[in-house]
């Protein structure tokens, strides 16, 4: 993933969803080959991924029968 033209994000979360990250990024580093995982980089694939759906869901959704 490129860290070219990144921005640095403050948010809270609480606690139970910081411990899902935690869960999400540990289960990214034992299936992926890629070396480190950051959790920078998880929550941008998830946002990629939740990004492709509600796009398909527009498309979906905006055909005229």
């Amino acid at each position: 993933m490129s860290k070219s033209g990144r921005i640095q994000l403050n948010v809270r979360i609480d606690h139970e969803t910081s411990k899902k990250l935690d869960e999400i990024v540990d289960y990214y580093q034992k299936n992926t080959k890629i070396g480190r995982v950051y959790k920078g980089d998880v929550l941008s694939d998830i946002i990629h991924k939740s990004y492709e759906i509600m796009e398909k869901q527009k498309a979906i959704q905006s055909r005229k029968y």
